[in-house]
């Protein structure tokens, strides 16, 4: 197990950028949430295995038909295994 850490720029708000990234995140049943900042970008925050997360992050690049990603800074951290689930947050 392993802990993606990702923030996507561009116009990723408003596009369905995080139910879309839900729905890749539980095929694959990774945990961890996706949500909206204020400044205009996606955070997501998911662990599971490596395979799994580098597909999601893969998708993070493209992001939904609608949106347009800028780029994606991603880091890669140790697993913690607090997450049960994959969800949006507020």
């Amino acid at each position: 197990m392993i802990r993606l850490v990702a923030k996507v720029y561009g116009h990723v708000q408003g596009v369905f950028f995080r139910d879309t990234t839900r729905r890749h995140a539980q095929q694959r049943d990774i945990t961890g949430w996706v949500r909206n900042e204020r400044d205009g970008t996606v955070q997501v925050v998911a662990e599971g295995e490596e395979q799994d997360l580098e597909h999601l992050l893969d998708f993070l690049h493209r992001g939904p038909s609608a949106a347009r990603v800028d780029r994606v800074e991603a880091e890669w951290q140790s697993a913690t295994g607090e997450f049960t689930t994959f969800h949006i947050r507020r």
